[in-house]
C-alpha cells in the first residue's frame, strides 16, 4: 500500500474500504455487473460498469442513472470513511475507482444529454479528487 504525505496540511488522503467478494463475482465467477449491483448495491464499480455498458450502446439517460447511483452510493462510503467533503481520493487505490469512474461517467452522460452545468462540475470535481482519475478518465 502507497503510503501518502501531506505536505501541504490539507485533507489526508480517502481511501474507500475494498470487499473481495464482488471482485471476486465479477472475475473468476464471472458474474455480470447486474447481478453484482443486485448483490452488492454499495459496490460503485459495477455502477460504473453498468454505466459504460449503457453508454457504449447508445442508452445514455440508462447511463447517466447507473452513473448517478454508483456517484451516490461512493458519496455515502467516502463520508463514511471519513471523507469531510474535499480532498484527494487517490485512483490508484483500487477500492476508490468506482467511485471515480461513476463519476467521470456521470460527467460524460451529463455532456450528453446537454447537462453542462452539471457535467462540468463533475470533471472538475474528478480533476480535484485525482487528476491521475481525470486524465485517465477524460478521454
Amino acid at each position: 500500500m502507497t503510503n501518502y504525505k501531506n505536505l501541504l496540511g490539507g485533507p489526508e488522503p480517502t481511501l474507500l474500504p475494498e470487499d473481495e467478494q464482488p471482485y471476486r463475482m465479477l472475475g473468476e465467477e464471472s458474474a455480470s455487473p447486474t447481478q453484482v449491483a443486485a448483490a452488492f448495491p454499495t459496490f460503485s464499480l459495477a455502477w460504473a460498469m453498468l454505466a459504460d455498458d449503457a453508454f457504449d450502446a447508445g442508452r445514455v439517460v440508462e447511463s447517466y442513472a447507473y452513473a448517478r447511483t454508483g456517484y451516490h452510493r461512493g458519496l455515502d462510503a467516502l463520508r463514511r470513511n471519513g471523507w469531510k467533503g474535499h480532498g484527494p481520493v487517490p485512483w490508484e487505490h483500487r477500492g476508490n475507482r468506482g467511485f471515480l469512474r461513476c463519476l467521470a461517467g456521470l460527467a460524460r452522460a451529463a455532456d450528453a444529454i446537454k447537462e453542462t452545468e452539471e457535467a462540468e462540475r463533475c470533471w472538475q470535481f474528478l480533476r480535484d479528487s485525482s487528476a491521475e482519475a481525470y486524465a485517465e478518465l477524460k478521454q
